[in-house]
């Protein structure tokens, strides 16, 4: 039997090689061609129509080949067929079989197909054989079922008892016997009760099931529904966005327009004035030489006697050189033009730079620092209050406004202007500016003065040149383009007009000290950042300037650039307050910088760079200072000034401190980082003193 089964496999395993390749079934009267092939007879004379070649390697043969039957072939194929037909009925049986196994038969007949299982009989019954458990009293009280196929699995194999009980304790089915002893004092129910409590487990375990997936499938159709909605919001916000930047695209495209228009009307205003003058100087040219052929004519005739009581006088146009027109295109407008279009880009410039979130801040830091007319609150002022107050001007009746400051810089003299010597200016009141920043040379007392010496004046301008220089750097940061004349201001030179404010809008009336001394903190200077002209004393709370400078270590977080240095404490979150006595308020500096403000190159200024806001005193003027942007203001000539910082508003206020606290300023800004109190000191005999905060 094994060999047959093997052999039966074996031919089995070449069903492959028995079907035909065109009809991809068994071979039917196969036939062998030249290159050794098989098909069947049909299939093969089938593609044979015009050409004679093999369906498989595509052999060409010249004449039609004669077809054999392949007899060997033939007689492995019937037997392959033969087998595979007895394996199909084998099949269907084994099938049947499993079916009629699959089926509860009657324990008493062995034949009839079982109609219930009494559980206490522990035996499956036909109908016939179910008679007596249906008409005799005895089997009454016999429990009976469906037909069930594992009564076996139901007999207790400790005990050979029918396992009527379910103990819940354990979680498995008992017999009586099994309650009795092993089971004792354990909770029990019937198979049937722990059925069902089964199934109404499981059917609530659907109920959540089915809950569950139809909030699932809620919330993915309302997530579809919000993929939608972002899908619109983004298309409306597009449009929007499209909308407004084609509207600034206009608005510019516009702008140039008229700007070309401008120096086009410039241009073509010159050029008329041009022809117009070369039409007149064309004029006179053939004005003139219409005089010279009369000349030549005269000269002709000059052995003539009427040459002799001839005369002749030029004409007027040779009264008159002829002169080439200044004509430029720099009229008011197209300057202004000019002038608009550079401000223009230099601000979106600075604007751009900008992080997104942070630009919408810098425009409303400009709108706070925006020059605001009458006293400098942001209401508007009452007439009463307009005539209270004295106008600012250069009138007699009025005080005198300060002129406007020019830094003393050396490079920037025009000799053509106020002479050779820069020192010619010093002295006189109508150039303050022209004075250098720091202490005058000192008369040696043990020297004679010499008097009327030449020698002893040169000398004494080379020293005070040299110190000038030395004491300088700084003031150049300030200074804008460097050969332009002297008398125009700083802004004039560089950035345009500064902007004025007196105090920020959203400020409009002092603060009681009081109020301001509940966020009081003790702040002390910190050594490391302090720059080698700045000498600390008092216990690190006051820093003045030295003319010797001090031997600090060398140490990253030193200033070595500008004479400043930072407090010891930054700040990040919460109000805080401290006050700065001021000594001689010239040429200093307070204000806030960021930890990572630079400490070594030339924009480590106070808010010369965008991490440093500041309120300086710079000679008579009073600005305020954020990333190289200058906000004049009016100079009360402060004597204590306080600071409070609002990190969580983003808001830092500086005030004039005297019977109350007077504001003068206020800086908006993020918070990037914590912000340490910062300090510049220019002139010597200038010094800052951190105050103690008392009531």
């Amino acid at each position: 039997m094994a060999d047959v089964d093997q052999s039966q496999f074996s031919l089995m395993s070449l069903e492959d090689e028995l079907t035909c390749s065109i009809c991809l079934s068994p071979f039917d009267c196969p036939v062998t061609i030249p290159c050794g092939h098989n098909f069947c007879q049909d299939c093969l004379l089938t593609t044979w129509k015009d050409s004679y070649s093999c369906p498989q390697c595509r052999t060409v043969f010249p004449t039609k080949p004669e077809l054999k039957k392949n007899t060997v072939l033939s007689t492995v194929v019937e037997t392959f067929n033969l087998r595979s037909s007895k394996s199909e009925v084998n099949l269907i049986v084994e099938q049947s079989k499993a079916k009629k196994e699959d089926v509860i038969r009657c324990d008493t007949c062995m034949e009839a197909e079982a109609s219930q299982t009494c559980l206490t009989c522990m035996a499956s019954f036909c109908e016939e054989h179910l008679r007596p458990h249906r008409e005799n009293p005895t089997f009454r009280l016999h429990q009976l079922s469906e037909p069930v196929g594992d009564l076996l699995d139901r007999i207790c194999a400790d005990h050979h008892k029918l396992m009527e009980f379910f103990c819940s304790q354990h979680g498995r089915a008992i017999c009586s016997v099994c309650l009795q002893q092993v089971h004792k004092g354990c909770s029990f129910m019937s198979p049937e009760e722990q059925r069902n409590a089964k199934e109404t487990d499981l059917r609530g375990k659907l109920r959540v099931l089915d809950e569950k997936i139809k909030k699932n499938e809620t919330v993915i159709s309302q997530m579809s529904d919000l993929q939608n909605k972002l899908k619109d919001s983004a298309t409306n916000r597009m449009k929007a966005l499209t909308a407004e930047y084609q509207q600034m695209r206009d608005m510019l495209a516009q702008e140039e327009r008229d700007a070309l228009n401008a120096v086009g009307r410039e241009l073509e205003t010159g050029q008329t004035k041009l022809k117009v003058l070369v039409q007149k100087f064309t004029d006179n040219i053939d004005n003139m030489s219409k005089a010279k052929e009369d000349i030549h004519r005269l000269l002709s005739q000059s052995q003539t006697l009427a040459f002799l009581q001839a005369s002749f006088d030029l004409p007027p146009v040779t009264k008159f050189d002829p002169f080439t027109p200044r004509i430029n295109l720099d009229s008011k407008k197209v300057t202004a033009t000019e002038a608009f279009a550079a401000a223009l880009k230099k601000h979106l410039t600075e604007v751009l730079k900008q992080p997104v979130e942070a630009r919408s801040l810098v425009f409303k830091a400009d709108e706070k620092a925006a020059p605001v007319s009458g006293s400098g609150g942001s209401q508007p002022e009452s007439e009463p209050q307009k005539q209270k107050r004295k106008p600012r001007s250069h009138s007699p009746g009025g005080p005198a406004i300060p002129p406007p400051f020019q830094p003393w810089n050396p490079y920037a003299w025009n000799p053509s202007q106020y002479g050779q010597d820069p020192q010619w200016a010093q002295g006189d009141p109508r150039f303050p500016w022209s004075q250098p920043p720091g202490p005058q040379p000192k008369a040696d007392p043990k020297k004679k003065p010499q008097k009327n010496t030449k020698k002893a004046s040169q000398s004494n301008e080379d020293n005070i040149r040299k110190k000038n220089l030395a004491r300088s750097t700084e003031n150049l940061l300030e200074c804008g383009e460097k050969d332009k004349p002297r008398g125009r201001t700083p802004a004039a030179e560089s950035k345009g007009k500064p902007e004025t404010s007196d105090i920020a809008k959203d400020i409009t009336s002092a603060e009681k000290r009081s109020e301001l001394l509940k966020y009081a903190t003790i702040l002390t200077l910190d050594p490391k950042t302090a720059h080698n002209r700045i000498a600390l004393s008092e216990g690190f709370t006051k820093a003045s300037v030295s003319d010797e400078p001090t031997n600090y270590p060398d140490c990253p977080e030193r200033f070595s650039v500008c004479s400043q240095v930072l407090a010891c404490k930054g700040f990040s979150t919460g109000r805080h307050y401290w006050e700065v006595r001021l000594s001689g308020n010239n040429f200093i500096g307070i204000g806030l910088a960021d930890g990572s403000i630079d400490r070594k190159g030339p924009t480590s200024r106070l808010g010369r760079n965008a991490q440093s806001w500041c309120v300086e005193w710079f000679n008579v003027k009073l600005s305020a200072w954020h990333n190289s942007s200058e906000t004049v203001l009016v100079n009360p000539n402060s004597k204590r000034i306080g600071v409070l910082l609002d990190c969580d508003q983003g808001i830092a206020t500086f005030y004039n401190v005297a019977d109350r606290a007077y504001p003068l300023h206020s800086f908006v800004f993020p918070f990037a980082e914590a912000v340490y109190p910062a300090f510049w000191i220019f002139s010597s005999g200038s010094s800052i003193s951190l105050c103690k905060m008392q009531g």
